[in-house]
Order: structure tokens, then C-alpha cells, then sequence
């Protein structure tokens, strides 16, 4: 089968590989009919997440096809269609039962797929712990509207959880690529009074306009985010900061637009050390808020998304056959054509 496999050293190619098989009673070999790039891969191919292991397949944000299943399945069965979490995980160590799947202490647990074992940007691909990893995609969901369903959506819906956003409050997100709009996306669930959307691309931020997400869009540079902010706020600020971009000094402008005692949650994945500056920000009383992702609400997620509440397929803007996929990458990679998320086809 044909796999787009993270070779070391910033190098990914498309090979031919071994089909996978069940290792293990708990697991699931499932066909991928629809896989994406994601931004994570991008920093796995540039050598910035050092647990990436050189030879593994990249993808971890997929829908596919149950094929087969392990004898210890019982939640999924062959012929099933599912949304694959970003995360592996047991359900049975100490983080697994409080729901902090991402610190699942199993040798497979956390992000695994596409970074430390064979992901999704594949034909097929094996799926461990199947029971906990896998979402049944009902009838009336596309795969397009399931597609983000283990990755991208459950992280804004997991962000905007613990952002602890009241009616009628300020929410800032800053950087409105793919996981930001998610973010946007499940902040609204929360009935804020406004989303500002912060951001240096005005296509995505006039996407964020157009479909609702934000009620105002910022360009850093060409305005203060901080005074209009504060504008809006009597002088506060925002009452619950989400920084999703990872810039150079977005997280200093995170905590900048904050009002005192407020919640900054901090989604982006960083590629540099970020400083925490204690005695600027002292009095502020700010309470942070970092992941990765706890992907545990799947289900939730996708019941959200059959009755109409969550709908995220807007964000695929390009599409593509796993046979041109390296061209996708080039695309994706150097944000050509206003990209905001491929979908890639086996």
C-alpha cells in the first residue's frame, strides 16, 4: 500500500509499505477513505517534536473503514464507518480514568499515531485500544463533517472546556488557522458575548467573519490588539484568552490582553521556549491552562455534529488524491492559495 513516511532530518516521502495487521486483541485495521495534513505535521517534518520516530507514517487526523477487528472488540465491527482520535489510550491507568487521555502511561498511549507508530496518510493503518480510539460515524455525517472529529475539533471543544467561558463574556483567540476556527467554532457553544479573532491572514479572518465565528477581526500591526480590546471591555480585557497560534510573541500577547483573573488557555504548539514574564504580569492574578489535547469526548462531538451544532467541513479548502499528496505538502507547508486544510483521498 501506498504511506507518506516521516523519513528524519525535515525529509518525508510516499512509499510502499506492508499492509497492517492486528498485533494485539484490542486492536483494528481500518481503511482510510479520507486523511488530512495537519499543521503537526509540519512540525514533525521539521524535526520539532523530538518523540517522532524516522520511519513511522504520518496522519493522525483521518476517517475510514473498519476492516477488522481484534477479538477483544466490542464497540466497533467490520464495515463500520469511524472517526479515528488523534489519541491512543488505554482507559485503564491513572490519567485514563480521570480522562487525561493524553497522558496515558501505556508504551502506545497519548499522540502516538502518525508521530511514534504508523498514522493515517495511508490505505489502511491499525488502530490500538480500537474500543476507546474509534467513533462510529452515524448515517446522516459525511466523512468531510467527520473528518476533524479526533483532532482539530476535539481540541477547540476540549479548549473551549476548560476555558471556563461564562454567558456574555469576552473571548480573545488568537491565530485563525484550522484549530483556532475549531476553537471559535466550540466557543460559541458557551454564548459568549463576542469572539475576537486575532490574526496576521485576513482570508481566514474574513472566513472567521463570514461564517459567524467572530464578531471582531484584529491584524496585529495594522491595529493594537490590547486598546481595542480594552475598548470593548470598559478596560479590562478579555475575560478567556485562547492562544492557538504559536508565533514568536503571540503567547506575550496573550497574557497582555487578558483582564486580571482571567483564564489563558494555552492550545498552540510551540517550537522555541516561551518565557513567563512573573513580575510584569504581577497582580494580574492570571490562571494558565496548557495541553495537548485530552480527546475524551469523541461521542459528544459527534452527536454535536449529527443534529447540526457542529459542522466544521467549511474548513477544507483543498482536496486531493494520497498519490499527489507531496504536492499537497509543498501547498500546505508554505501556505500557498489560502490553504487552510487538505483533504487527501487513498
Amino acid at each position: 500500500m501506498k504511506a507518506v513516511v516521516y523519513k528524519g532530518n525535515g525529509e518525508i516521502a510516499l512509499e510502499d509499505r506492508p499492509m497492517p495487521a492486528i498485533l494485539d486483541e484490542r486492536d483494528a485495521v481500518v481503511e482510510v477513505t479520507l486523511t488530512t495534513i495537519c499543521s503537526s505535521d509540519i512540525h514533525i517534518k521539521r524535526g520539532a517534536v523530538p518523540r517522532a520516530v524516522p520511519g513511522t507514517i504520518l496522519g493522525h487526523e483521518f476517517v475510514g473503514r473498519v476492516v477488522e477487528v481484534g477479538n477483544a472488540v466490542k464497540k466497533v465491527k467490520p464495515g463500520d464507518r469511524v472517526a479515528v482520535n488523534v489519541e491512543t489510550f488505554c482507559g485503564e491507568c491513572f490519567f485514563c480514568k480521570r480522562g487525561y487521555v493524553n497522558n496515558c502511561t501505556d508504551e502506545h498511549g497519548g499522540w502516538a499515531l502518525g508521530c511514534r507508530i504508523d498514522g493515517g496518510q495511508a490505505e489502511y493503518v491499525r488502530i490500538p485500544f480500537a474500543d476507546n480510539g474509534l467513533t462510529v460515524i452515524p448515517d446522516n455525517v459525511t466523512d468531510e463533517q467527520a473528518l476533524f472529529n479526533g483532532d482539530i475539533l476535539s481540541t477547540g471543544y476540549w479548549a473551549a472546556k476548560i476555558g471556563e467561558i461564562k454567558p456574555a463574556d469576552t473571548v480573545a483567540v488568537i491565530g485563525a488557522g484550522p484549530t483556532g476556527l475549531c476553537t471559535m467554532l466550540c466557543a460559541r457553544l458557551y454564548t459568549p458575548a463576542k469572539i475576537i479573532a486575532i490574526d496576521t491572514d485576513e482570508f481566514r479572518l474574513n472566513l472567521a467573519r463570514e461564517r459567524g465565528l467572530a464578531d471582531i477581526t484584529l491584524i496585529p500591526g495594522r491595529d493594537d490588539p490590547e486598546k481595542v480590546i480594552r475598548t470593548f471591555t470598559d478596560g479590562r480585557g478579555a475575560d478567556t484568552v485562547f492562544e492557538v497560534a504559536g508565533g514568536k510573541d503571540t503567547f506575550q500577547t496573550a497574557w497582555k490582553i487578558a483582564r486580571p483573573n482571567a483564564v489563558v488557555v494555552v492550545v498552540a504548539m510551540y517550537e522555541e521556549p516561551q518565557v513567563l514574564p512573573l513580575p510584569d504580569m504581577y497582580g494580574k492574578n492570571l490562571v494558565f491552562k496548557t495541553g495537548g489535547v485530552d480527546g475524551s469526548y469523541c461521542q459528544e462531538i459527534m452527536d454535536l455534529t449529527a443534529c447540526g451544532k457542529l459542522n466544521a467541513d467549511f474548513l477544507i479548502t483543498h482536496r486531493c488524491r494520497l498519490d499527489k499528496i507531496m504536492d499537497a505538502y509543498d501547498v500546505f507547508e508554505k501556505k500557498k492559495d489560502h490553504v487552510i486544510k487538505y483533504a487527501v483521498r487513498p
